[in-house]
């Protein structure tokens, strides 16, 4: 079932490098969404997968406060730049990248 799951993963990603690539010009700017639960660091978390790169990053709570919307808009350099931004984001637990 695992293996399953990271074959899927993999293909994921590769679908998204070549849309990626067939729709923009590298560099380019790029804007990331993310949901995630309302606890510990997960915010703070996201940002600093962010950190030093000029990105913009706004936050929004939900109404309920349960979870944060974080919409990042920075300039990435290729695809494969963009794929490594949402697995090192990924290992936030519950986090969802829309």
């Amino acid at each position: 079932m695992e293996n399953d799951k990271e074959k899927n993963t993999a293909e994921f990603y590769e679908r998204l490098k070549v849309e990626l690539d067939n729709s923009n010009t590298w560099p380019a700017e790029y804007l990331y969404k993310f949901i995630v639960p309302s606890v510990d660091d997960n915010v703070e978390r996201v940002q600093k997968a962010f950190d030093s790169m000029g990105a913009v990053i706004k936050t929004t709570k939900s109404k309920t406060g349960k979870f944060t919307s974080v919409s990042v808009d920075v300039t990435m350099n290729s695809a494969d730049e963009v794929i490594s931004k949402y697995k090192e984001v990924s290992t936030i637990e519950g986090i969802v990248s829309l």
